[in-house]
């Protein structure tokens, strides 16, 4: 049986050849079987979620546990493993990195909500500093020289070190000196924080793309509630985003007007506004990222 720790996770698998992955998926006339996500509450605050899923060849499992009270001692936040099964005999199959594959699911999502939807020219505003942020800045910048980098998040320590990381990749990145500018002045703005109130103010163009994946639970928010009553909402998936999505529940959105990915692969159109991608995460972005990593890509960019 194979056995991924996080790193191997990041060498089996591109950003790119995730997001084409989903997107087969979503195109597909025959989708996986999924249940809705099972959310246990645990101890000092946390939470254990399970995700099973299947389809005609693999069965996956995903089980982690999410304590955001880790991040004050320098725990990990996110803990957990994803188990691979033969789907047609049961056969253990592989053991991964259960954060590892949530991080590059979730920033391969967003990359393919922004090849999808388009992107203006101009800065990327990172706001947030943990793994998702570093997996989004790898995954928005695969493909070609990368474009200006600025980043900001509650925690100096942290956007610091998330500048060292990005330059020793060649990034063009830096803190934000002045957040309103920074929100004014960016083409891509993402959230990836555990926040309960919104993190930046409500100054953006109607061009700019935004990427929430944070506020997974509906007492948190990331983004103003004016700014999401005048977006295009596209979610990655409807029924989580009713339960899960902060951002949109305190901003009580008409739901008949959010469309999802699926929807805006098949040509549907948003509202006009500014453009606000929510994820919240489901089983099927897991089982494809999980598949994809059973064999190494020729490609090692990620």
């Amino acid at each position: 049986m194979l056995i991924l720790d996080a790193r191997q996770v990041r060498h089996r698998a591109t950003y790119g050849a995730v997001a084409e992955a989903i997107a087969d998926l979503l195109r597909s006339d025959v989708l996986p079987v999924a249940p809705p996500r099972q959310v246990l509450p645990l101890p000092s605050d946390g939470a254990l979620l399970v995700m099973p899923v299947a389809d005609q060849h693999c069965a996956v499992v995903k089980t982690v546990t999410v304590h955001l009270e880790n991040a004050r001692s320098g725990q990990p936040v996110v803990q957990g493993q994803v188990l691979v099964l033969d789907a047609r005999s049961g056969e253990p199959l592989a053991v991964m990195d259960g954060p590892a594959i949530t991080a590059l699911r979730t920033a391969a999502l967003s990359l393919l909500a922004a090849q999808t939807w388009g992107v203006s020219e101009g800065p990327l505003l990172m706001i947030g500093a943990g793994q998702q942020a570093r997996a989004h800045l790898e995954a928005l910048t695969e493909a070609g020289p990368p474009r200006e980098v600025w980043c900001s998040s509650t925690r100096p320590e942290s956007t610091r070190a998330l500048v060292t990381w990005g330059k020793e990749r060649g990034l063009r990145i830096r803190a934000a000196a002045n957040l309103e500018q920074a929100v004014r002045e960016a083409a891509v703005i993402v959230t990836a924080t555990t926040s309960v109130s919104p993190v930046m103010p409500d100054l953006i163009r109607d061009d700019v793309l935004i990427l929430a994946v944070g506020a997974f639970r509906p007492d948190m928010q990331e983004i103003p509630s004016s700014l999401v009553e005048r977006a295009g909402i596209v979610v990655d998936d409807l029924i989580g985003a009713r339960h899960e999505a902060g951002d949109l529940l305190q901003a009580r959105v008409e739901w008949d007007a959010v469309l999802t990915l699926r929807d805006l692969l098949g040509g549907a159109v948003p509202r006009q506004g500014p453009r606000l991608f929510k994820s919240v995460g489901h089983a099927f972005w897991d089982l494809a990222a999980a598949k994809l990593c059973l064999t190494p890509s020729e490609d090692k960019s990620v």
